[in-house]
């Protein structure tokens, strides 16, 4: 069960690497076929200093971590009763191949439906880069069954 007096609590902030095999590996496994994704020529053509991360792209970089279920099963999520329910993306600025990116996320809400059967944590994360500037949010909703 999770417990409504963790929303607020912050999770220990998470640093990642954004390299160009991985994005390029990304983009091919999501079927995005836009040379920017993949030939670093195409993408200074298109304006950008390196590959620019694929939009969904900040989801598999936060998850990057030995661990990346622990928080929630800090808080009472067991991993076996988890389904990710929603992801949202607010963009800031653009993010390319050697970039470095902090993850800092917090539990924003927790509410639950069906008298208690279904429960719902909601993580916002913001996403910063190497200069400190303010990259993305991203918001992820879980449904824990009980």
């Amino acid at each position: 069960m999770l417990d409504k007096s963790d929303i607020g609590k912050v999770f220990p902030s998470v640093t990642a690497e954004v390299e160009k095999g991985r994005l390029r590996f990304f983009a091919k496994a999501i079927g995005e076929n836009n040379p920017i994704y993949t030939d670093e020529a195409a993408a200074k053509e298109a304006g950008y200093e390196s590959l620019p991360l694929p939009l969904t792209f900040f989801f598999s970089l936060k998850m990057d971590v030995p661990n990346p279920f622990e928080n929630y099963e800090k808080v009472g999520a067991s991993l076996a009763k988890i389904l990710h329910a929603n992801q949202a993306f607010v963009y800031h600025k653009s993010v390319v191949a050697g970039d470095s990116l902090t993850f800092e996320s917090h539990i924003a809400d927790i509410y639950d439906k069906k008298a208690g059967a279904l429960e719902f944590l909601v993580e916002k994360t913001k996403v910063s880069n190497q200069l400190g500037q303010h990259v993305a949010d991203m918001t992820t909703t879980l449904v824990v069954r009980n």
